[in-house]
């Protein structure tokens, strides 16, 4: 939402030496040009679904087709990447969705790590103190066991996962 501002302090802090690093969604990675994005040094992108449906599902109805072509672009550019994934129960912690999400991170070749991210109620009061009704309330976080296997299918397919 503030691309201009972002790209002109990324270009100043890489005129002074410092690694930069920007950690979005993606939905709005076409508002940075080519050049500027060669001012940031790592890309923290937020998956929150690989496949149409399911980011429908867990977005309220938002088409992801933008955050995969800013995937694609930052393949193309040769920008490092790292990938984060929110494990939530009953919500992404789809095999299959994980699986296709997986090889698509393996095909990009850019990809330096995945963070599967298990899901918590620590910010449940942002919703209450903003009188928004949270549909995760009642949602409990993930197993162990739960993430070893979502970070079991990054590895599978040669991913560095944690």
């Amino acid at each position: 939402m503030q691309a201009r501002f972002a790209a002109k302090l990324f270009a100043a802090a890489k005129d002074l030496g410092i690694h930069t690093a920007i950690e979005t969604n993606g939905f709005y990675g076409d508002k940075l040009s080519d050049d500027e994005l060669s001012d940031i040094d790592l890309i923290i992108l937020d998956m929150k679904a690989f496949t149409r449906e399911q980011h429908r599902l867990v977005t309220a109805n938002i088409d992801n087709s933008q955050v995969l072509d800013f995937c694609l672009r930052l393949a193309a550019l040769e920008r490092p990447m790292w990938l984060r994934y929110v494990l939530v129960p009953g919500l992404t912690d789809v095999a299959d969705e994980m699986k296709r999400l997986a090889e698509f991170a393996a095909g990009l070749g850019v990809v330096e790590r995945v963070e599967i991210l298990p899901f918590h109620q620590m910010g449940r009061y942002k919703w209450e103190r903003l009188g928004l009704q949270y549909a995760l309330a009642q949602t409990s976080p993930p197993s162990p066991e739960a993430v070893r296997q979502a970070v079991e299918i990054f590895r599978e397919v040669g991913l560095t996962a944690l």
